[in-house]
């Protein structure tokens, strides 16, 4: 196994020494645009301490040695490099999944990342969001099964069903290609059901893209009761299925409406002189 290397620590001390060297050619904008380009090129510069590129230092490792080192790199603290990421994302090999068993959070965050929407790795992330998980790294367990929906999409409603994290399961089912009235049912059935939770339901039907829904969503916002945020969201569900909804509205006494128009006044710029008839 080779050693662990910092090669952002190594870069780091290079990118200091080359800035000290430049000092005042470039403008802090440039620079932003400039350090990205450097540290591309410095991947394919032979560091002379391991003898090869960063690139091509993990390159020559065999997958299971590229999950190894990264597992190594978290627990014993040293900086993981994009280097080491890309070639991980490259190659996307199944040792990663064996990662999604970690109590690391941050060793966690990086394997779900790197698996990305691998279906081998749907019963891992399933069992992951059913368990007491950060919710950043929850969130990002959602995102890789949304990528994946209709593969994940027998084991998302039967979890739904169970009533294990029902939200996560909506906000995943919603993303499904492939029509399957049982997915559009229980969209519809939470829609109906949860008033509190209105206008992520309604996004999630939006999503979907069932225009059968429009009916349902048209009725719902003619309501009298709804606030102006899930008048918004609504308006938007019906316009993405193809619908329109012209009703005049008044929501000038709801507070969520003033919030947004008061957020949302023009400021006036003091700062350029008023212009003046010659």
């Amino acid at each position: 196994m080779k050693k662990l290397v910092d090669f952002d620590g190594l870069f780091d001390e290079k990118l200091s020494v080359y800035m000290e060297e430049n000092a005042g050619k470039y403008t802090e904008k440039q620079w932003e645009t400039l350090i990205p380009k450097l540290y591309k090129k410095f991947g394919d510069t032979v560091i002379k301490s391991v003898n090869s590129t960063p690139n091509a230092y993990y390159a020559d490792m065999s997958d299971d040695e590229l999950v190894e080192t990264l597992r190594r790199h978290v627990e014993e603290g040293v900086p993981v490099s994009d280097f080491l990421c890309r070639e991980l994302e490259k190659r996307r090999p199944e040792g990663l999944i064996s990662l999604l068993d970690t109590k690391n959070e941050q060793l966690l965050s990086f394997a779900v990342n790197l698996t990305g929407n691998m279906t081998k790795a749907f019963p891992a992330y399933f069992k992951l969001i059913s368990s007491k998980i950060d919710s950043e790294i929850k969130d990002l367990i959602v995102d890789q099964l949304k990528a994946g929906a209709d593969e994940a999409k027998s084991r998302a409603l039967e979890l739904y069903e169970k009533g294990e994290s029902r939200e996560s399961m909506l906000e995943i089912l919603s993303r499904c290609k492939l029509r399957d009235e049982r997915v559009f049912n229980v969209l519809m059935q939470a829609f109906r059901e949860t008033a509190d939770e209105l206008p992520m339901h309604a996004s999630y039907l939006a999503a979907y893209g069932d225009e059968r829904a429009l009916p349902v969503l048209l009725d719902r916002i003619d309501g009298e009761d709804i606030n102006y945020l899930e008048y918004q969201e609504l308006k938007y569900a019906i316009e993405s299925l193809g619908g329109s909804y012209t009703r005049p509205r008044d929501f000038s006494d709801d507070p969520y409406f003033i919030e947004i128009a008061e957020q949302s006044q023009y400021v006036p710029d003091f700062s350029e002189k008023k212009k003046t008839d010659a």
